[in-house]
């Protein structure tokens, strides 16, 4: 069944990617010919999520013929999201280069829809769900992965309040976008709002996405999701993680050791040709954040969920059927 969003589109010789920089306003894609333009790609999140970014970049080894430079170039795109990684090792493994990366993508979106299900049960009839940055369809190989869970759960009468997740706005842009076209009632919120919102009893779930699972269960994810946890904790509001296996790093023991990509300073002071903060400030912009693990109350993969994550839960999903 075709995605009624999508983000990659393979034609054999070419990847066409959803410039992601333009919506809502404009839908456009780019042609990539070359794992460097693909590379180029990712770094200006021309294409983002990091379920994408990995099926992206599998796509970008296929046009440089596995060249030695296609992994090189691709492997510097960004560095936080493990999906990236994982999916150049499946590559080098490969004999089938195309076959690979089209079992790596259709993989994915089986994935994201058997973890939607799974998610589903964990939403009550008529649940308020909190969201945070884009875990959509546009951040996977389609249907998405948080999103794909609230996909899953339209029939239960829910409705989503969307973080417009600063300083990028992947909430506003992208995630309302979705919904929106999925007839979804969204309600758009700043991040500091989340709190208030919280505190009058207007959430009832919270479901985000991941970059990266260490061992322990600790989660990278877009910036602000710590805080957005530790609000959920404090007003008892169950808070859950929804990833593909291919977001897990066992090879990471814990969430100190996840690298945080810094991003542009001028993502900060201004958006696309608006500047609001002075010339001369100085500005910190790192695009992720690390979860710990005791504040999230189940992450859900394709394989099923993981109740208050551990170092054993979590090797134990790993090493099952």
């Amino acid at each position: 069944m075709a995605e009624a969003v999508q983000p990659l589109r393979w034609k054999g010789d070419r990847l066409e990617l959803l410039d992601q920089r333009l919506l809502p306003d404009q839908t456009v894609y780019v042609t990539c010919r070359t794992a460097a333009e693909v590379a180029q790609a990712i770094r200006d999140m021309v294409v983002r999520g990091a379920p994408a970014i990995g099926c992206a970049a599998a796509f970008g080894v296929v046009l440089s013929k596995g060249s030695p430079e296609s992994y090189e170039v691709l492997a510097k795109s960004r560095p936080t999201a493990v999906n990236l990684f994982w999916a150049l090792d499946r590559m080098k493994k490969a004999k089938d280069l195309e076959a690979e990366a089209i079992a790596i993508f259709e993989e994915d979106l089986a994935a994201n829809r058997a973890m939607g299900d799974r998610g589903a049960a964990l939403i009550p009839e008529g649940a308020r769900i909190m969201t945070h940055c884009n875990a959509g369809a546009l951040a996977t190989a389609g249907y998405g992965t948080a999103l794909g869970v609230i996909r899953s759960a339209k029939g239960k009468n829910i409705s989503v309040i969307a973080n417009e997740t600063r300083p990028y706005l992947q909430g506003a842009r992208l995630t309302a976008y979705e919904l929106v076209q999925e007839g979804i009632p969204c309600t758009l919120i700043t991040d500091s709002m989340a709190g208030h919102l919280m505190s009058k009893g207007e959430v009832d779930v919270v479901v985000v996405g991941a970059d990266r699972i260490a061992a322990n269960g600790d989660v990278a994810n877009k910036i602000g999701t710590y805080s957005l946890a530790v609000l959920a904790k404090r007003h008892g509001i169950p808070f859950y993680v929804a990833a593909p296996l291919s977001t897990f790093d066992p090879s990471i023991p814990d969430g100190s050791h996840i690298p945080i990509e810094e991003r542009a300073g001028s993502e900060v002071t201004g958006y696309r040709d608006t500047r609001w903060a002075p010339q001369g400030v100085s500005v910190r912009n790192p695009a992720f954040d690390v979860t710990p693990a005791e504040l999230i109350t189940g992450i859900i993969c394709e394989k099923g969920v993981v109740m208050h994550p551990t170092r054993d839960k979590l090797q134990a999903l790993l090493k099952s059927p």
